[in-house]
């Protein structure tokens, strides 16, 4: 009954053996590392670029604006190739590949002009990182290639408008409180500090509250199994990360304000 309901706001899966394993991975292997974060075990990057104790003298260091260059560049070019590869796919298909372009191009203009970083990150964490946003942007696009080469039946329920009014709230926020992390450090200065301003009074990431929106908005823009499997996953993901984060605080302030949550105001 969920299933079928859930069907409604979605394009039947194309029959593409790929995708639908594509699907089930992506789904499984960012739920997995979620828990993992909230089970301690990091992916080596910002706060936590030396979180394990396992030994990296033999692994590659990347500096940390290095590292999230290497993140986000693959998955803006496949973005970007999408245009080129599937053009005249329609309405939907040009804010999906926007959209993904877009939030990727976001991510590296931060990265280069807005950020501070004080930290490392090794390869074997940029690795996995890399290649999943990879794997999404492409899939995403050629998903929804898919929808009009295989001439499949649109959802019942049009959550494409809505789509772009998410998005767009979701890039907004998390811009927004990515200046306000920008703006906590002096020059110079590696300190971390608790932040202040915005949603961080109610949550410790409202950054990752709002980059989930965006996966959200992207989803209902596209309306493909894998666009919902992929924001469900990352889903799972930044909840484990923030609520890793908001480990990291309490232990580093003793002065950490305790009603601030993780990344789900007043919940979570």
């Amino acid at each position: 009954m969920v299933l079928s309901a859930l069907l409604n706001f979605l394009f039947p899966p194309p029959p593409s053996l790929v995708v639908s394993a594509l699907s089930v991975v992506s789904l499984v292997s960012l739920t997995n590392t979620g828990f993992s974060e909230m089970r301690g075990k990091h992916l080596n990057y910002s706060k936590f670029w030396n979180a394990t104790k396992a030994d990296y003298s033999k692994q590659i260091k990347l500096s940390s604006r290095a590292g999230m260059l290497m993140l986000y560049t693959p998955a803006f070019l496949a973005g970007a190739a999408s245009f080129f590869i599937f053009p005249n796919d329609g309405l939907r298909s040009t804010l999906l590949n926007s959209a993904v372009t877009f939030h990727f191009l976001k991510r590296i203009l931060e990265v280069l002009f807005v950020h501070k970083y004080s930290g490392f990150m090794y390869l074997d964490s940029a690795i996995p990182i890399t290649l999943s946003y990879f794997v999404s942007a492409a899939t995403m696009t050629y998903c929804q290639h898919l929808t009009v080469t295989e001439g499949l039946p649109e959802p019942q329920i049009d959550l494409m408008y809505p789509g772009v009014a998410v998005f767009l709230i979701g890039i907004i926020g998390n811009f927004y409180h990515h200046c306000i992390l920008s703006k906590l450090r002096g020059e110079g200065e590696k300190e971390y500090k608790i932040p202040k301003g915005g949603l961080f009074g109610l949550v410790i990431c409202p950054h990752y509250l709002f980059e989930i929106t965006v996966f959200y908005g992207i989803s209902m823009i596209s309306q493909t199994v894998y666009a919902l499997c992929f924001a469900v996953g990352t889903t799972f993901y930044l909840v484990g990360r923030s609520y890793a984060t908001r480990k990291w605080y309490v232990s580093k302030f003793e002065d950490f304000p305790k009603n601030v949550k993780a990344v789900i105001p007043f919940i979570f």
